[in-house]
């Protein structure tokens, strides 16, 4: 930071115009995603992915699949070979990084190639160019800028053409959510970036599961070890498969196991839950609309 910067009073947050968000409509809604994490630096393990987590529990609280989450390495050929497969089986597909001023971060014109195979065009999105350099005016003194380190800068806003959208979701920030063929959403690998702006999406942009869609989940704690309790949860996952109820557990270090029933039909829960806590010697913890559960 130079004397100059240093010196001049930092200016208040540009607040910049949303996307109009579109009306809700209950015909078509989410129920299974995906995640593609895309970077070197997590492969090699310069960089712990939070962002995966982060987009498992949201899907989790709003009644959406995640049914799966890939980590690939800054290729081209492995981007649009990813985003072509996941896009085609998933509702939604949610990438996270790659999108930052430095040669190799080629997650829009790959992205580019994977939904246009002849030209893979990219062009630069001008409403998204002046948000940059207005939200830059209060970080840094654009004009000590060199003409390549401009470039490098305005790559970030170099997106794709065809079947490509452009959604400035969150008012304080220049970065878009750019979303490919109405399925795949590009987004930056910084996580608070990332949340916010998988947050303003997810709250604005996309149907959502009704309530009414949502399952039910009731939680069991018993301080068996896992392995004890391993048999009877295999017989009983066995029995209940038909009528679409999952059972899971999962461990606490050193203080036994939560077991969870997630299905449809809430009365057969709690009956399954009793048949837990007695054949477990476990106590009822959680019950409800998954992801809004209240403790019992």
């Amino acid at each position: 930071m130079s004397s100059t910067d240093a010196a001049r009073p930092a200016s208040p947050p540009r607040k910049f115009e949303r996307t109009p968000i579109p009306p809700r409509s209950d015909d078509s809604y989410v129920q299974t995603a995906a995640c593609l994490i895309i970077g070197d630096e997590v492969l090699n393990g310069k960089t712990k992915d939070s962002n995966s987590n982060f987009l498992a529990k949201m899907c989790f609280d709003l009644g959406i699949e995640l049914k799966r989450i890939e980590v690939i390495a800054d290729d081209e050929d492995e981007i649009v070979e990813a985003a072509r497969r996941m896009t085609e089986k998933y509702d939604m597909v949610v990438t996270s990084g790659g999108i930052g001023p430095t040669h190799d971060d080629i997650t829009y014109s790959s992205i580019a190639k994977a939904f246009d195979p002849e030209e893979g065009k990219v062009e630069y999105h001008k409403d998204s160019l002046d948000r940059m350099w207005e939200f830059g005016k209060a970080r840094y003194s654009l004009q000590q800028q060199t003409p390549e380190q401009k470039t490098a800068r305005e790559r970030m806003a170099l997106f794709p053409v065809k079947h490509a959208e452009v959604l400035h979701v969150a008012p304080e920030l220049w970065v878009p959510v750019v979303r490919m063929k109405g399925r795949l959403i590009i987004l930056p690998g910084v996580p608070r970036l990332f949340e916010q702006l998988l947050t303003n999406y997810m709250s604005n942009y996309i149907a959502l599961p009704p309530a009414s869609s949502k399952p039910f989940r009731v939680l069991v704690h018993t301080r068996m070890p896992e392995s004890n309790i391993a048999p009877f949860l295999t017989k009983l996952q066995a029995r209940v498969k038909s009528e679409g109820i999952n059972v899971g557990s999962y461990p606490k270090l050193m203080a036994g196991v939560d077991v969870s029933l997630i299905g449809k039909d809430e009365a057969r829960l709690h009956e399954l839950a009793q048949e837990v806590v007695k054949e477990l010697d476990g106590e009822l913890l959680a019950a409800g609309k998954l992801g809004n559960e209240e403790k019992l």
